[in-house]
């Protein structure tokens, strides 16, 4: 009986030093599935959309100040702008529109 308790404490020493192995991978590239990001849900896809072109279409909506901007899994935008000189929030849909949040 001590012999089989002995082997199973072996074992379970074991596995909890062994390395951990990620089922699943993290990726950005566009159009690929977003499984193992957490928050992200299966067959979720990110598109093609950069920071850069974010940043272009809250310039053409008259903010200034940008930043913070993350993109969610869902792939609207959001970050911190300023508008005629008040802070917001802002999120922009992947359709390209600009919606304060928390207003």
């Amino acid at each position: 009986m001590l012999k089989i308790n002995l082997l199973a404490l072996a074992m379970m020493l074991a596995m909890a030093n062994a390395p951990a192995q990620s089922q699943t991978s993290m990726t950005t590239s566009p159009g690929t599935d977003m499984v193992g990001v957490p928050g992200c849900h299966f067959g979720e896809k990110i598109n093609g959309t950069t920071a850069n072109d974010v940043h272009r279409i809250l310039t053409q909506a008259g903010y200034t100040s940008i930043s913070g901007l993350k993109k969610s899994c869902d792939n609207n935008w959001h970050g911190h702008a300023m508008l005629n000189g008040i802070h917001t929030n802002v999120m922009i849909t992947p359709d390209g529109r600009v919606v304060q949040e928390g207003s």
